[in-house]
């Protein structure tokens, strides 16, 4: 994943920023609810990108994926419009708890740029239904190019959209994030509505590291920096927020870790993985690289 590349990662103060005030308000409310649970994955499944990751003769990539990770961030939806067949394949391939959350497609949000979308929306929707139990939550991800202007569009696709599936919200114009009042409008207008706000913590775009959440879910796309020494700081600094978060009443974690080359993906889902356990006693599979030591091995890194 390229988004928020930057030349030089040395130079970026990757400080986690304060939580927004809201955010305590959001986790106390489901803090006497609470039952946490914790999903993470990669981007992908596809052996061009995850070399090294499956061992030789591995015949279905996704089958194997699911034996070391409980969850996918699902781009395979973005470039097309799933199918029932499709939805139901994938499922099948996948352990009882295995969760996806597939991307809607670019034909909604970048295309179309949520104009006239109720018919593909309905599409989508319909076969992402498909995965019934082993749906995480639908993602929609607008264009870095859609600003606040367009922001009546926005609202119309989340007030008509199924509220039976989970859906989380990436904005990414910078204009979203500079001015505090539209920030909070449409920080406002998903927690009015049950929709999550994606938080992406990428170099070159600290502003989206917004830290406001809008459901008791923390959806975090993690892209790193291709630097290890930073990437396990930054890893690290996300495990005491989560520890933190949980305490006040934190319901989910779905955390997907990018790399700008994503062979490395798997190795710092390892990574946080053992720490996440480690941390709240969480029993995720730690994922193991095909050519490397178990993570626990001093080896790995």
């Amino acid at each position: 994943m390229q988004f928020g590349k930057v030349d030089d990662p040395s130079i970026i103060d990757y400080t986690l920023p304060a939580d927004a005030p809201e955010t305590a308000t959001i986790l106390a409310s489901n803090k006497p609810k609470q039952s946490f649970k914790a999903y993470v994955g990669c981007a992908k499944w596809n052996k061009a990108d995850l070399k090294g990751f499956y061992p030789k003769g591995t015949k279905d990539e996704l089958t194997y994926y699911a034996t070391q990770f409980n969850s996918i961030e699902l781009n395979a939806t973005f470039y097309g419009m799933p199918t029932r067949e499709q939805v139901i394949t994938w499922t099948k391939k996948t352990p009882a708890d295995f969760k996806f959350f597939p991307k809607l497609t670019n034909t909604i949000s970048h295309f179309k740029r949520l104009i006239n979308v109720k018919e593909p929306v309905a599409q989508y929707c319909d076969a992402i239904s498909n995965f019934e139990d082993k749906l995480g939550m639908a993602f929609l991800q607008l264009h870095d190019n859609f600003k606040p202007k367009d922001f009546e569009r926005l609202k119309i696709v989340i007030n008509e959209f199924p509220k039976v599936i989970p859906l989380g919200v990436e904005v990414r114009n910078t204009e979203w994030f500079t001015n505090p009042a539209i920030a909070n409008e449409f920080a406002r207008l998903f927690e009015d509505n049950g929709i999550t706000n994606i938080i992406v913590d990428t170099s070159g775009r600290r502003d989206m590291m917004h830290m406001r959440l809008t459901t008791p879910t923390a959806f975090v796309r993690f892209v790193g920096a291709n630097n290890d020494e930073i990437d396990k700081m930054r890893l690290d600094d996300w495990i005491e927020r989560i520890v933190d978060w949980k305490a006040q009443g934190l319901e989910n974690l779905y955390f997907f870790v990018h790399q700008n080359v994503e062979l490395s993906s798997p190795l710092f889902s390892a990574y946080f993985t053992e720490k996440l356990n480690k941390a709240i006693g969480t029993d995720l599979k730690i994922p193991v690289m095909a050519n490397q030591a178990p993570p626990s091995s001093p080896s790995l890194f």
